[in-house]
């Protein structure tokens, strides 16, 4: 990224990283909860160089079981597929990790749409994350 990039297109590239270029991608001005959203949680805080973006996706993931939200664990799971940060097998060993502390009924709800996504996954060849250009730019 260059330094001259506002906190938007920042955030805005984070974003696609982030979810393998699996994700509605607004431009700016679309929406004024989107721009802040893209330029402070995916410019700063997803863009920080502390931890990794699997470590971050974990942390991320332990959140949304604990609350339930199998929506949301399903973009991240498919995300973390994608972008080859989790195996499979991980992704479902993140379920028996997180039963004991998220709750057994939460997690449990996770545990079909989990397979479900795996499935997915699967059956469209694992497909990696999309190829933005950046290797042929660089090379």
């Amino acid at each position: 990224m260059h330094d001259d990039e506002s906190p938007f297109e920042r955030g805005r590239a984070m974003l696609r990283k982030v979810y393998a270029g699996d994700v509605v991608d607004l431009p700016e001005g679309s929406f004024p909860f989107n721009d802040v959203m893209v330029s402070t949680l995916f410019a700063e805080v997803w863009g920080r160089d502390v931890l990794d973006l699997r470590s971050r996706r974990l942390l991320l993931m332990g959140v949304i079981a604990a609350n339930g939200h199998v929506d949301t664990w399903n973009v991240q799971a498919r995300a973390a597929l994608r972008n080859r940060e989790l195996s499979a097998d991980e992704l479902r060993e993140t379920l028996i990790m997180l039963a004991p502390y998220a709750g057994y009924p939460n997690v449990s709800s996770l545990v079909l749409a989990t397979e479900e996504v795996i499935a997915t996954w699967t059956a469209d060849g694992e497909p990696g994350p999309p190829d933005d250009g950046a290797d042929e730019a660089r090379g």
